[in-house]
């Protein structure tokens, strides 16, 4: 009878042991346009059916070989990814002790007790040994999740662990733009470099013909003078290149996590092959695709599951202390018929007055629209990367086409006055006026186009490109 009793109580408790009193989820709605912004500096031609960023691997928008073999190497050796995934593994093992939770813990455990009574305590009037012994099977205090606390303190672990996969998608994301625009920058460099070291030949070059032509009596000092202060900047640009070159490389290293083969280091900006183009389309839609916001989403979904656990703490909680076993007076008789021991013995905590948990369900609620106020915050900020992206993208061919031009007319002005000076027609102050704007058109072209590049490598990654796979945001 006691049996069928038992039987029935943990039935009754299977059936409605599915509460919820988890608030329901709906995901807040973007606070940024549904389109992206127009004007004179975004591109009108916008393709509205290419792929999202998101669904483009970094190995088919990389196209230069050398660059996908540096990327492949930090992905496997950089230490804040590598942070970053034992941080996604540890939210997994959290998650895993929040859902064993629901389950009971069964323990095996055995006792003896051999104790002497004295006459003045043992019903006999006389003293006495008394022995026992058992062996038992059992779970102490399993708590029933009848209002879903313990559910709700899993859906959060869930949420916790979702948005940890995705801060270390976001952070590979992160690792291989911030390769990529290294791998530019030393690549500028270099190209800056030589155009500094060739400057410099130039001007030393210059600066011995001018040197004869004085000795002769057909240069002025000022002219030699002029052309010494010409080959004096260009040494000095020459050092600081050089330096650059040197910590340009020692970055890339960082990153990596490891030293990077000369073979694979660029020689300059017109060697590194150019990269995949992509459209951010006609919708601000594709920003739900970002690691980041995906990870503020399940951080909010989170706090969402928290105030349900903190709305079942002001309701009753049932537990059980179970076992199944043995028991004799002698050890050789546990095992014996008749030796069988059981206990069941179910308890009930009605919570009557206790404020803390009052002022709990207030923290969480509050924690939840501070999570709202995350969640729509990352979204505005993706907005604002994307748009500036957009921006460079539309402006910057424009702009690299009226450098170039600019910097063939200086090439152009820097020929001909330095024939004009060779034939006497001009002073050679205008030579050195010519020869700057010239390498000053140089150096303006590499930073121009070290400028296309990084914002195309850019505008991927905050489009959400860069993951190891491609997902599509999750449904509310």
């Amino acid at each position: 009878m006691k049996k069928n009793l038992i039987c029935a109580f943990l039935a009754m408790i299977s059936l409605i042991s599915g509460c919820s009193l988890i608030p329901e989820y709906s995901r807040p709605d973007a606070p940024v346009p549904a389109q992206w912004p127009k004007g004179d500096a975004y591109k009108t031609d916008v393709d509205a059916n290419s792929p999202p960023a998101a669904a483009i691997t970094w190995r088919q928008f990389f196209t230069d070989p050398k660059l996908q073999q540096i990327i492949e190497i930090a992905l496997q050796n950089n230490r804040d990814l590598r942070i970053a995934a034992l941080n996604v593994e540890r939210a997994r093992g959290i998650y895993g002790i929040q859902r064993a939770e629901l389950l009971p813990t069964i323990d095996a455990f055995a006792d003896g007790a051999r104790q002497k009574v004295p006459g003045d305590l043992s019903g006999t009037g006389e003293s006495e040994i008394i022995e026992q012994y058992s062996v038992n099977l059992g779970s102490v205090a399993w708590e029933i999740d009848f209002f879903g606390r313990i559910r709700s303190l899993e859906d959060r672990a869930l949420r916790e662990y979702f948005a940890t996969e995705q801060a270390r998608r976001s952070a590979q994301i992160l690792l291989i733009a911030e390769v990529s625009n290294a791998y530019l920058t030393l690549a500028a460099d270099r190209e800056s470099l030589k155009l500094a070291r060739y400057t410099l030949d130039t001007q030393q070059q210059a600066y011995e013909l001018i040197q004869r032509r004085y000795e002769i009596g057909l240069s002025q000092e000022l002219d030699l003078l002029r052309v010494q202060t010409q080959v004096d900047a260009a040494r000095v640009d020459t050092a600081i290149f050089t330096r650059l070159v040197a910590q340009d490389e020692s970055a890339l290293n960082l990153l990596v996590g490891d030293s990077v083969p000369p073979e694979l280091l660029p020689q300059d900006l017109s060697s590194v092959a150019q990269s995949r183009e992509i459209s951010a389309g006609v919708s601000s839609e594709v920003l739900l695709y970002r690691p980041d916001i995906l990870a503020s989403e399940n951080l909010l979904m989170a706090a969402n599951a928290n105030i349900g656990a903190a709305r079942a703490a002001l309701f009753p909680r049932i537990a059980l202390t179970t076992s199944v076993g043995t028991a004799s007076a002698e050890l050789s008789g546990l095992f014996q018929g008749g030796s069988g021991a059981w206990m069941f013995a179910p308890q009930i905590v009605m919570p009557i007055f206790d404020p803390r948990a009052w002022s709990a369900l207030t923290v969480t609620k509050t924690d939840r629209k501070i999570a709202v106020a995350r969640y729509e915050q990352s979204i505005q900020t993706a907005f604002k990367e994307v748009a500036d992206a957009l921006a460079t993208q539309g402006t910057i061919e424009e702009q690299l086409l009226a450098q170039k031009s600019l910097t063939d007319a200086a090439a152009e002005t820097y020929r001909l006055q330095n024939t004009r000076y060779l034939k006497g027609i001009d002073s050679y102050l205008g030579v050195i006026d010519a020869q700057r704007s010239l390498y000053a058109a140089q150096q303006g072209l590499v930073s121009f186009s070290l400028a296309k590049l990084s914002n195309q490598s850019r505008l991927y990654a905050v489009l959400g490109g860069g993951a190891d796979t491609a997902q599509a945001p999750e449904k509310p």
